[in-house]
């Protein structure tokens, strides 16, 4: 995974941190001292090919009620300049985050001078994680989406429901079959287990699962199964 290089831009300096390669911490790596823009964007260019990377994250300085003020317009400019020296650039609302980066920094027992020096890396920090944290969260709430879209509920032969993931739908030999899952397994050996089932049409026309028996046309859809999953695997690391 990418990291991702984060800046604090202020009118004298920048702080800069950057993210583990796994997505998940910030970390405080150094500071820009301002001398223009040239310069500058020299500078956050070094660091982006220092942890080989091209996404910059700029936190963006809103006013308290979302607008945009002269600084944020600043920022903006800045990272202009970053854009056509070839790197992708990202915003993130960084209200608040001095306040917390110096917060952080007088419980952490640093003196005046010591936050002074440290407060514009540790608030790039600080935006950075509030980013990956966000990011992750909003990940999260879309594999939940999917997880719940791909469910299948079949009614068991006691006539209870019985909820499956469903993995995949295929053709063979001119019928399509339905791969599942089952999404709550209530034993270990149902864990990753495999349903293959018939898709035919019931009298009404509708949809409807029949247990397919036949052991070779099993052995050969799963086969299928397995095949067409190695190939998403490759296109996804791809």
């Amino acid at each position: 995974m990418e990291r991702i290089l984060a800046l604090d831009v202020g009118e004298k300096r920048i702080g800069v941190a950057v993210s583990d390669e796994l997505g998940l911490t910030a970390q405080p790596v150094g500071l820009i001292v301002r001398v223009g823009w040239g310069p500058d964007t020299k500078a956050v260019a070094a660091y982006a090919q220092t942890y080989q990377t091209r996404t910059v994250l700029c936190g963006l300085p809103l006013n308290m009620d979302g607008s945009e003020g002269a600084q944020a317009q600043k920022t903006r400019a800045f990272a202009q300049q970053l854009a056509q020296a070839g790197l992708t650039v990202l915003f993130w609302d960084e209200r608040m985050t001095t306040v917390t980066a110096e917060r952080a920094l007088i419980e952490g027992g640093k003196r005046r001078a010591q936050r002074r020096d440290l407060v514009d890396r540790t608030a790039a920090a600080v935006i950075l994680q509030g980013y990956l944290d966000a990011h992750r969260e909003k990940e999260r709430d879309k594999a939940m989406e999917r997880n719940e879209e791909n469910i299948v509920e079949l009614i068991g032969e006691d006539g209870t429901p019985v909820s499956f993931e469903h993995l995949m739908t295929l053709e063979h030999q001119g019928q399509r079959y339905i791969l599942l899952t089952p999404a709550e397994p209530e034993t270990p050996d149902e864990e990753g287990s495999v349903v293959i089932m018939r898709i035919s049409r019931d009298e009404q026309g509708e949809d409807c699962y029949i247990v397919e028996e036949d052991d070779e046309i099993l052995d050969a859809v799963f086969n299928r199964f397995l095949e067409l999953s190695e190939e998403e695997e490759d296109e996804e690391e791809e």
